[in-house]
């Protein structure tokens, strides 16, 4: 399905490449890492059957060209982005549903935080926030070597180690504009995995949080702060198709999954269970 609707949205510093499908109720999806909006294509496909789904290139990604010289990237100003970016598509009043994956998931949950009146429901999949787990300090360190390596030895090197978090498989061939794997290795890798959402704001909204991850992801590094960030806020971990990029693999079962999420009672998402949720 091509977007019924496509263009740029100017944001101080840059300007984002947003696409729309579908009409309905908004559902924002944010893409993590290097990816752009091609990746959520077939998944928004699906979504746009019933939902105005909108889609884009996070800053320094792809389309969504920076006014100045690249920095590192802050989870805030993406935030910040998102914000703009629904206000530019919803109508006055109107708010979404919320998909972020890996570093999208970090900026849901800073979006769910800052913005409430914009967020009827947030699903934050599988976010590194790697300063909550209790060897924070090792995993931080890791991601400086990756950074590290990239800087000396170049891209393939440094996704080599990177394979680690991903349970020491290679990356999947993902669906992109442009490949923005340097800029994410000299610019993003280390300053998203140094988030730390704040859990004091997310405890007064996580009646509106679904914390998530793959089914296939479970035993792998990039998985394990969804387990101890679902433990901190009270919920009950939802599990989704596939693993770390479900949502590419498999979209007609990542959807039924998403949209059962939405369409779920009040408070029902976020009932605890021990254990992972199913």
């Amino acid at each position: 399905m091509h977007p019924r609707e496509s263009g740029t949205l100017a944001v101080p510093g840059a300007r984002l490449h947003f696409e729309v499908r579908g009409e309905g109720t908004p559902v924002l999806l944010i893409a993590g890492g290097n990816s752009d909006a091609a990746v959520f294509k077939r998944l928004a496909d699906v979504l746009a059957a019933d939902h105005r789904v909108i889609t884009y290139d996070p800053r320094g990604n792809s389309r969504s060209l920076l006014d100045g010289p690249p920095t590192d990237q802050r989870i805030e100003e993406h935030a910040d982005d998102a914000y703009r970016l629904l206000d530019h598509l919803t109508g006055p009043g109107e708010s979404a549903y919320v998909f972020g994956s890996c570093s999208g998931g970090l900026v849901a949950l800073e979006l769910a935080v800052r913005s409430q009146d914009r967020v009827r429901l947030t699903i934050a999949h599988e976010p590194p926030a790697m300063g909550l787990l209790p060897d924070a300090e090792e995993y931080l360190a890791f991601f400086d070597d990756v950074h590290e390596t990239f800087r000396r030895e170049g891209v393939a090197e440094a996704l080599r180690k990177l394979q680690f978090v991903f349970g020491d498989g290679p990356a999947p061939t993902l669906p992109e504009a442009h490949d923005n794997t340097a800029f994410f290795l000299a610019h993003t890798v280390r300053p998203v995995t140094r988030f730390v959402p704040d859990l004091g704001k997310l405890e007064g909204v996580a009646d509106r949080i679904v914390v998530a991850g793959g089914r296939d992801s479970r035993t792998h590094a990039v998985h394990r702060p969804a387990v101890v960030l679902a433990e901190r806020l009270g919920c009950e971990r939802k599990l989704f198709p596939g693993g770390h990029v479900g949502y590419a693999r498999h979209p007609a079962e990542f959807a039924r999954r998403l949209v059962g999420l939405f369409t779920a009672p009040s408070g029902a998402v976020t009932s605890f269970r021990t254990g992972a949720g199913g």
